[in-house]
């Protein structure tokens, strides 16, 4: 499978590995990495959205987990070949048996959102059978620290479930990004960030193509660091 190739480093994929997306795009892009330390992503795939944040800030240390051998040789490979290898690590790990005495600055995810149902295609990425929600959002609860942030993207649809649960687990809505496909389309996505602190919740709106195939110039802008359009 053919890599993809940012400006300062290259994400080998594969078929097992579920590929690189604009939702990991914008996490990596939007994600509040500015003085954090010590950050986590679950469910690494192939390592971007590590890769990303690693690039956006030269004294991030940064553990990446994942449940799938696979990914996680992928994302080995991905780490090694970069810049940014000696601050990059990624570990087999189940998440909802994640034990760590660290706490995190920053806690990242693009979590499985889909139901379980029969279909065969990156099961466990897409697909909420080795973590849902209600572990994902405990769990950080208990490793991020008290100046920390969590940050995940996640469908529009279940923006209302996941913000409850969170709340339940004395997690606040700092920020949120409506994200939409195209101008004048529907509401698609939303990026969260949440906090152990209670603020009053930022909300942001978000295009990413202007018309059809023609990205936004706030896409263009918030990627420009990354992607090679243009270059």
């Amino acid at each position: 499978m053919k890599a993809f190739i940012f400006q300062q480093f290259s994400i080998n994929q594969d078929e097992k590995v579920f590929r690189v997306g604009t939702d990991a795009v914008l996490l990596g892009s939007f994600a509040d990495v500015l003085g954090k330390t010590n950050v986590l992503e679950i469910g690494c795939g192939t390592g971007i959205i590590s890769m990303m944040l690693a690039q956006r800030n030269q004294n991030a240390e940064i553990l990446a987990i994942d449940i799938d051998e696979n990914a996680v040789e992928l994302a080995e490979i991905n780490f090694i070949n970069s810049i940014f290898s000696k601050r990059l690590q990624v570990k087999s790990a189940d998440y909802t048996k994640f034990n760590t005495e660290n706490l995190f600055d920053l806690i990242v995810c693009n979590p499985p959102y889909f139901e379980v149902n029969p279909s065969e295609k990156d099961i466990l990425a897409r697909q909420k059978l080795a973590l849902n929600f209600e572990d994902l959002i405990k769990n950080a609860s208990k490793i991020l620290n008290k100046n920390g942030l969590f940050s995940v993207i996640i469908p529009a649809e279940d923006f209302v479930n996941f913000n409850q649960i969170a709340t339940e687990n004395l997690l606040y809505l700092k920020k949120k990004i409506e994200i939409f496909g195209i101008e004048g389309g529907t509401l698609k996505r939303v990026l969260l960030e949440f906090s152990k602190e209670k603020f009053t919740t930022e909300i942001l709106k978000f295009t990413i193509e202007k018309s059809p195939r023609k990205y936004s110039e706030a896409y263009l802008e918030l990627t420009k660091e990354f992607h090679l359009f243009g270059k």
